[in-house]
């Protein structure tokens, strides 16, 4: 199936609002934000398909202009099912000077002989924040598919001004490369990471306080790196979704929400 999802966002009235959207299935868009007298707009990304098949093509474009914010939500996991040909997903993301997208979507999925490729290209502008998040199971591990899955692989570029600041490039061949050698994810089931670049943030103040609240959360390992722009990567190696998911929680909660974690007249 091929299939585009777009939408684009716009400020009015101090406001976020869904200006323009087209989607064809077996996509859709739900407005699920909660308290309309606040600046954001949470959207959900919906899908009538059960997950993702062979030879599916997506295309998804996230367009914001200046000022505006948005949450993008998933619906569910998002179940990579058993291909004779590989499925294929390219997401686009333009944010426009003050512009705000936070992408924290549920845990994938790919079920035995999965083969996806995923392509994730993120444009940032001066002043734009971006926190942009991800994980990847073994599969469906109480069914006994752990690691049975073909290829999985998702390449993230973000570009600030139109020059390349980061590119992550996230494979697993677990039919090839066993996921437990040393360097891999040695005895771990579940990997996650989460991409932050906000102008705003004090980066060396944050990395101890977010060390601590993470280290809290029991059975996780992780590694938080400096961007040559300002922001960080979060890599993080567990055996459990739903800590992963806690983990990239809290971290855009302290993104978000604490203020002396902030330099206002920091500039890239």
């Amino acid at each position: 199936m091929i299939a585009s999802l777009d939408v684009t966002a716009a400020l009015r009235g101090g406001r976020t609002y869904l200006k323009e959207s087209f989607w064809q299935p077996p996509f859709k868009i739900a407005d699920v934000t909660e308290d309309r007298r606040r600046s954001e707009l949470h959207l959900m990304q919906m899908s009538a398909s059960p997950g993702v098949l062979a030879g599916d093509h997506y295309q998804i474009g996230i367009c914001l202009e200046e000022g505006a914010t948005v949450h993008w939500h998933t619906q569910s996991y998002q179940r990579l099912f058993s291909m004779a040909s590989p499925a294929r997903q390219q997401v686009r993301a333009e944010l426009a000077p003050g512009a705000s997208l936070t992408y924290l979507p549920h845990p994938c999925v790919p079920q035995a002989g999965a083969d996806f490729r995923g392509e994730n290209r993120i444009f940032l502008s001066p002043d734009s924040r971006l926190i942009w998040g991800e994980i990847v199971t073994c599969g469906r591990k109480l069914n006994g598919e752990v690691f049975r899955f073909s290829n999985y692989r998702s390449v993230t570029e973000v570009f600030l001004e139109g020059r390349l600041v980061l590119k992550e490039n996230l494979r697993l061949m677990p039919q090839r490369v066993s996921p437990d050698r040393i360097g891999h994810l040695e005895g771990f089931t579940h990997q996650g990471g989460l991409i932050c670049v906000d102008p705003r943030l004090d980066v060396a103040g944050l990395v101890p306080h977010l060390s601590e609240r993470l280290a809290a959360i029991p059975g996780i390992d992780f590694g938080i790196t400096s961007l040559p722009v300002n922001g960080f990567a979060l890599r993080m190696l567990g055996n459990h979704s739903e800590r992963l998911m806690q983990a990239l929680k809290i971290t855009s909660e302290i993104i978000t929400k604490d203020e002396i974690l902030c330099k206002p007249s920091f500039r890239y």
